[in-house]
């Protein structure tokens, strides 16, 4: 992602400022709240396991809503049109689904405290160190871009230098994480959930008012675009021609398998979050409830994108000097007045700052539970844990800051999280898809197959489309290919590896591997759960339903 454009400044005044700095003041306030719950290690990274589904629901889908979210999908539907509804409807609810009714009775049953750790009890040590060292690098690349993307957002719109949009926003991240933990984060990304709505939603409806509603945007966009790019699947043929560069083969499998289970079911930002429920019945509800707000999105993420590509035709021409990712900083300046101009700041800064607290909550979660205390400094008392857990926050918020600057190569920044994705998600997701279900699946098998399809998706992406070997035709096609190899390469050497090496004894796998059951995933249902209207199973078939029909208006 590089430098946004020239001539984006926003004409704030000192009632934006003042809005900005009431939440600032909510935010430590809440840091400040949750670090009197703080007492164990537990209490620091799973917010002691007593959370409400509505509220570990509400942050799963805020952590995800960060701003590399909100300003890559709305570049992408100024790229790609309404194709990018994949990433949600294909790429995320099925998925979600599947975390909530399949998966989550084994992570929260097993009473582990990280992903990582699930492997250490599946597969050993060597799997459980490789995955936590993949981990940990890749949150704090991702951390790294929210921070990045924010300092080069706050320069462009208010004129604020980098290095004091990272450092104040660092420093509110760092705050409120070291004081409350995992609680702190949960609850302020609940807020920060509320507060981007409000910054999204009238930023949305004030554009569509100025194109002419939903029909008059579609006709310019067919009028300058073609009538694909309005919409879903047409043109997604074999050999055809698209905007997004991707089949409907490469859609479904690269992006609605692989990338998406890969990235739904095994990144820990996410998982954390589930974890913290107060009960199984509630770790199972938190993707659910969160794949129905996740449904809806599209519409003030994806649209915006589509608007600015209206009212800003030259976007994503270089000649022009507008990028795609200036898609929703260009309507802020041309369709807000001040106020609300404050909140939609407010929101975009609140969205900054969810994803890359994610991203630091679970690194220290990882870093400290599984590689400190791991293997570096056994034993300790617990005290100890939350003291380097804080510690760790602090580097981990510094190096995040440093590796921001890798993204600056990618003027689509949901193109660099997408690859980094492939390279890290979809070959942990092979290894955990394939180590519960299958019960013969080895740790020789479960080491070597996570470190092979993390090579295969680099070799790929470095070296065939980097160097050009295989031409792909843009690099969200070369991503989706990239995950499928790294899912294939993976499986294959688990497969292989399985038949010539030692399995556990299968008294080890209870509660690990699908058709066994620990006591963690016996316990039973709370006072109230049994409601018809809480029912998992009902929760996940609606979800995917509705994101089915979702697809009907733009499929006709």
């Amino acid at each position: 992602m590089e430098h946004l454009a020239e001539g984006l400044r926003l004409p704030v005044n000192a009632l934006d400022y003042t809005l900005l700095g009431i939440y600032f003041v909510v935010v430590l306030g809440i840091g400040f709240a949750a670090r009197r719950s703080v007492k164990t290690s537990l209490d620091f990274f799973l917010s002691g396991r007593s959370l409400p589904a509505w509220i570990t629901g509400l942050a799963f889908v805020a952590a995800n809503l960060g701003a590399t979210e909100i300003l890559g999908m709305a570049a992408n539907g100024a790229q790609y049109g309404v194709y990018t509804v994949h990433w949600y409807w294909v790429g995320a609810i099925p998925a979600m689904v599947f975390l909530g009714l399949v998966m989550m009775p084994f992570y929260y049953g097993s009473k582990v405290r990280s992903v990582p750790e699930f492997l250490l009890h599946r597969f050993g040590p060597s799997s459980h160190l490789l995955s936590s060292v993949i981990f940990a690098v890749a949150s704090l690349l991702i951390a790294g871009v929210n921070l990045y993307a924010l300092a080069i957002v706050l320069e462009a719109l208010l004129g604020w230098p980098q290095w004091l949009a990272i450092v104040v926003s660092g420093f509110f991240v760092l705050a409120y994480i070291t004081l409350g933990g995992l609680s702190s984060a949960i609850y302020n990304e609940v807020l920060q959930f509320f507060v981007i709505l409000a910054a999204l939603i009238p930023l949305t409806v004030v554009g569509l008012q100025r194109v002419g509603g939903w029909n008059g945007l579609t006709d310019k966009l067919t009028g300058s675009q073609g009538p694909e790019f309005v919409t879903a699947w047409e043109g997604t043929g074999i050999g055809t021609d698209n905007p997004l560069g991707a089949n409907w083969l490469t859609i479904v499998l690269g992006l609605g398998f692989v990338l998406s289970f890969g990235y739904w079911t095994t990144n820990f930002a996410e998982v954390q979050r589930a974890l913290s429920a107060k009960n199984l019945s509630a770790a199972k509800r938190t993707p659910l409830i969160a794949a129905f707000p996740k449904i809806l999105i599209p519409m003030v993420v994806v649209v915006p994108g589509l608007i600015a590509l209206v009212l800003e035709p030259g976007i994503g021409r270089t000649t022009e000097g507008l990028q795609y990712n200036d898609a929703i900083p260009v309507l802020m300046r041309d369709l807000l007045p001040n106020g609300v101009l404050g909140i939609a700041i407010t929101g975009l800064i609140a969205a900054f700052m969810a994803g890359m607290a994610a991203n630091i909550s679970s690194f220290n979660t990882v870093f400290t539970n599984d590689i400190w205390g791991a293997y570096l400094k056994k034993d300790r008392p617990d005290e100890h844990y939350v003291s380097v857990a804080r510690w760790v926050t602090v580097v981990g918020v510094l190096i995040g800051m440093g590796t921001a600057f890798i993204a600056s190569s990618f003027s689509n920044i949901m193109n660099y999280l997408q690859t980094l994705f492939s390279f890290f998600n979809v070959p942990l997701f092979a290894v955990f898809i394939i180590g519960m279900f299958w019960k013969r699946t080895t740790p020789a098998a479960g080491f070597w197959g996570l470190l092979g399809g993390t090579v295969a998706a680099m070799v790929n992406y470095f070296w065939f489309y980097q160097q050009g070997i295989i031409d792909f035709p843009s690099d969200q096609g070369a991503n989706f290919v990239s995950a499928i190899v790294a899912f294939v390469v993976g499986g294959v050497i688990m497969t292989v590896l399985t038949m010539v090496t030692r399995p556990k004894p299968v008294e080890e796998l209870a509660g690990l591997v699908y058709g066994t059951v620990s006591p963690g995933m016996q316990e039973p249902p709370a006072e109230g759960d049994q409601a018809w209207y809480r029912k998992p199973a009902l929760l996940g078939w609606g979800a995917i339903l509705l994101a089915a029909a979702a697809y009907i208006p733009f499929s006709l």
